[in-house]
């Protein structure tokens, strides 16, 4: 089977996810360093533009978007599933709401406390990319704000944790994955004064058990080595029926996908394949030859390429 490669940074939150998911499931993968911020020479052969944080390779194919790659870790690796009972549906509902409700409410809680000791040209950057200002100033005035948001969304977590180990029960599932990732982030970088500031004492059984999963067993890989095994692999079938677009949009045809929040950085490609859940493209270039992109359809849309009509 081929090797997980993870294209992630040590304190990114949502890469937290996948490497819980890694550790769940008692996986080997190999770990890329991929910078902080623009630009990233070695990444964007593989995602023709797009520059989100994580990206998982598995040959020539690469899928962004947590949403999609744990879906796609599952897949590869279906034991122990992270969608208990097949609840995909639920599962990944969920995993949407706390993402949108919490990200940048608890970044923004961090950076009242830390924003004073962070580069200013990365301050700037994700406020180009993000339409966010992370600056000290900027998010101690709207702390009153994302503490409202993010005790209400904690709240409602506390509930479905009240009378079980997980979200969903008594395994695990991407929902805890994604409701830990958020709050790791925010106590990680902000300590002691995050901490007292969140509701956390119904939650830290429970944030204990997923610490626990643990990252699995990882292994650094050189940038330019994962950009090798690209070049050296060809893209899967894909698993999924190449003419079920349910816009009418047809493999062959150039099309452009973009994420639908932030990041707007356009991707352009022939369609491969696409259904109600997942859009591949293909992209082509020297370094990397031919490579599938794959993205979920929820929280990204995709059109016709104007410029090659």
């Amino acid at each position: 089977m081929a090797s997980l490669i993870l294209h992630h940074y040590d304190f990114s939150p949502y890469s937290e996810k996948v490497r819980l998911a890694f550790g769940y499931k008692d996986l080997d993968w190999q770990s890329v360093d991929s910078p902080i911020q623009a630009p990233k020479p070695d990444l964007i052969p593989l995602t023709a533009g797009y520059r989100r944080a994580p990206v998982l390779q598995v040959g020539a194919d690469v899928y962004c978007d947590t949403l999609l790659i744990l879906r796609e870790v599952d897949r590869r690796h279906p034991e122990p599933t992270l969608y208990p009972g097949s609840q995909h549906g639920l599962v990944n509902a969920l995993s949407a709401w706390w993402d949108r409700a919490t990200f940048f409410p608890a970044a923004k809680l961090a950076t009242s406390i830390i924003g004073d000791q962070i580069p200013p040209d990365f301050i700037e950057e994700r406020k180009v990319l993000m339409n966010q200002d992370f600056t000290k100033q900027a998010s101690l005035k709207e702390l009153p704000l994302n503490r409202q948001r993010l005790h209400a969304a904690m709240a409602w977590l506390a509930d479905m944790l009240k009378d079980r180990p997980f979200i969903l029960g008594q395994q695990p599932s991407a929902a805890d994955l994604t409701a830990y990732h958020t709050l790791w982030f925010a106590t990680k970088n902000g300590g002691a004064e995050a901490e007292a500031m969140l509701p956390l004492a119904p939650l830290r059984s429970w944030m204990d058990r997923v610490a626990a999963l643990g990252h699995g067993r990882r292994h650094e890989m050189p940038a330019g080595q994962a950009l090798d095994v690209a070049r050296d692999a060809t893209p899967e079938a894909p698993h999924i029926h190449a003419d079920a677009d349910p816009t009418g949009l047809q493999p062959g045809q150039d099309v452009v996908v973009r994420a639908d929040d932030y990041a707007r950085d356009p991707v352009r490609g022939p369609l491969v394949a696409a259904d109600a859940e997942e859009v591949i493209i293909r992209h082509e270039n020297d370094r990397v030859g031919v490579v599938h992109i794959h993205f979920p359809r929820a929280g990204y849309e995709m059109l016709a390429d104007a410029a090659a009509q």
